[in-house]
Formats: C-alpha cells, structure tokens, sequence
C-alpha cells in the first residue's frame, strides 16, 4: 500500500512538472513599432520558459518555440503594435513544408 501512494505521488509530481507544449512561431511587428515593445516581448517568452531561436534585423522580429498561454500574453501586450504570429516551417525546394524543430 506505502509503495503504491508514493507511485502515486511521484507520478502527480512528473505530471505537474511536464512544462505546457511548446510551437515554433515567427513573431513579426509592424515597422513603427519600438525597440521596447519587441525587448518585452522576447522577455516575457523568456520568462516563460520559451527560447528565442533567432532575432531578425532585416524586419522587425523574431522566431521562437513558445506556449500558446505566452503567444496571448504578447498579442495583448500593445496594441497598436499588434504582432503577427504565424508557425515557423521548413520550406523545401519541391515546394513540401515540415515543421521547424
């Protein structure tokens, strides 16, 4: 009995611990937005435990694996500089896409 509560326990903790699904996105701003607004943005998927994969300098953003609660919290950050988020692929020369990893 001992044995099958702490089995129990054990796997509630490993199913608490499981961090929320992560996508790969592109995460672009509009070309007045500022440097500010872009930072917060990056810092609070960050802070959430996503990872900034690559910052773009030739536009204005970025591409991340982020959690769909995160992709929320930065549509609603500004909004007259309203990101446009879309999944980030792999586009082939045979025209087939997968998604980014």
């Amino acid at each position: 009995m001992r044995l099958s509560i702490a089995f129990l326990l054990a796997l509630f903790t490993a199913v608490i611990a499981v961090p929320p699904a992560q996508r790969p996105v592109v995460v672009t701003f509009p070309d007045d937005t500022p440097h500010s607004i872009i930072d917060k943005a990056m810092a609070e998927i960050r802070k959430d435990n996503g990872i900034i994969t690559h910052e773009y300098t030739l536009f204005k953003g970025f591409a991340a694996r982020v959690s769909e609660v995160t992709l929320s919290k930065i549509s609603e950050m500004a909004e007259a500089y309203a990101p446009y988020i879309e999944d980030d692929y792999v586009v082939k020369v045979d025209g087939s896409a997968s998604s980014a990893q």
